[in-house]
């Protein structure tokens, strides 16, 4: 049920006030002027005398008439008169409302502009900028300029971050194409190794770009294309040959060096943190109209308590933290593309020991379509 706006609730407070006083105020009008009338007044004549049998009561007849006449009237005139004047009152309040809310629509415009600008950190250099009175309103208006001040300045350290950060990883992956090319068009017997390490150097680049869209894009891909998950389980599997795979088909809409990332993160976890002779499985499949990709591990046994602090960035699993040559960064990368591609991960300690991570992705567009399909 659509509640009512602010204005329309305070124009009926201010109304509903006024014809309850107006009420209250007639109603005391008319007890003090019934009693001021006379009562039951005995009539005489100029001599002092009793009027002739039967003229005292009709005079008497005519003076309550009067009375009660008088008293409808009161009633009925000033009946009227309370609901011109409410009428008057309710209009009043509806604009007296209008101008007290103005502010308020102010703050919202602002609030809305900024949140409808084409980038997350566009709007941010906006400020309300409220002049009047300094009331409730107006410290509500400067607090939020405060506010957006503090994101103003966090977007553009942000900003730096990144730009730094690009060139930073960028350069060493440039000079390693470079040696590379140089290696592989002067020394024949090294074409092959370096061919694949080129080819992992150009991963590793498309992997940066994506991140660093992903972080400029406060964490929304905008370069989206068919991916079948089941492609990219085998792909990663066969990287890994005592990876267990079992790829069905589940298609999602995304970024595929991203989507690529959580699997190559969640297999790579998985056998970093392993035991002997253990073993990792990865799969893929439809489920209840999404994409799911799990993958599972024989391991040591993870405290349920621990597994949400496990997807913090720099968090490692108890004496690992200082043992594991990874930055700690695996999980928290495949939680932050997954929530970006419109997914949820979920883990759960498995049953004798080691983890079950599964990954749940929105369905294709054109497969959702087809289903839907009479």
């Amino acid at each position: 049920m659509k509640r009512l706006t602010i204005r329309a609730r305070l124009t009926l407070v201010y109304g509903g006030l006024f014809l309850a006083a107006g009420i209250v105020l007639l109603a005391v009008t008319y007890a003090l002027v019934s009693q001021r009338l006379p009562q039951g007044t005995k009539t005489t004549t100029s001599h002092g005398e009793p009027p002739p049998p039967g003229i005292g009561g009709r005079m008497e007849s005519v003076i309550n008439e009067v009375q009660s006449d008088t008293m409808r009237v009161l009633l009925v005139q000033g009946g009227v008169a309370l609901i011109l004047v409410s009428a008057v009152a309710v209009a009043l309040g509806w604009l007296i409302a209008a101008r007290m809310l103005q502010p308020l629509h102010h703050i919202t415009e602002t609030a809305r502009r900024i949140a409808n600008a084409p980038a997350a950190d566009r709007g941010l250099h906006d400020r309300i900028a409220l002049d009047g009175p300094q009331d409730e309103v107006k410290e509500l208006a400067d607090t939020f300029d405060v506010m957006l001040e503090h994101l103003d300045k966090s977007f553009d350290g942000q900003r730096r971050f990144i730009a730094n950060a690009s060139h930073e990883l960028r350069t060493p992956l440039t000079l390693n194409r470079a040696l590379l090319e140089v290696a592989v068009h002067r020394e024949p017997a090294v074409r092959h190794l370096g061919e694949t390490l080129l080819e992992i150097n150009s991963r590793h680049e498309r992997l940066i770009d994506g991140l660093l869209l992903l972080a400029r894009s406060e964490g929304e891909v905008g370069d989206r294309s068919f991916v079948d998950m089941a492609d990219i389980v085998e792909h990663v599997a066969s990287q890994h040959p005592a990876v267990r795979v079992s790829a069905q088909e589940a298609p999602t809409t995304g970024n595929s060096v991203l989507l690529e990332r959580i699997v190559q993160n969640l297999v790579e976890n998985g056998l970093r943190y392993n035991v002997p002779d253990g073993w990792v499985h990865v799969a893929s499949t439809t489920r209840d109209g999404l994409a799911v990709v799990t993958v599972s591990n024989t391991g040591p046994v993870v405290p349920r308590y621990e597994i949400p602090g496990l997807f913090e960035p720099f968090r490692r699993l108890g004496a690992d933290r200082l043992a594991s040559p990874g930055a700690g960064l695996g999980l928290s990368i495949v939680q932050a593309v997954t929530r970006a591609h419109g997914g949820h991960v979920h883990a759960e300690p498995r049953e004798g020991g080691g983890l079950i991570v599964t990954v749940t992705l929105p369905l294709s567009r054109e497969l959702s379509l087809v289903e839907s399909a009479p």
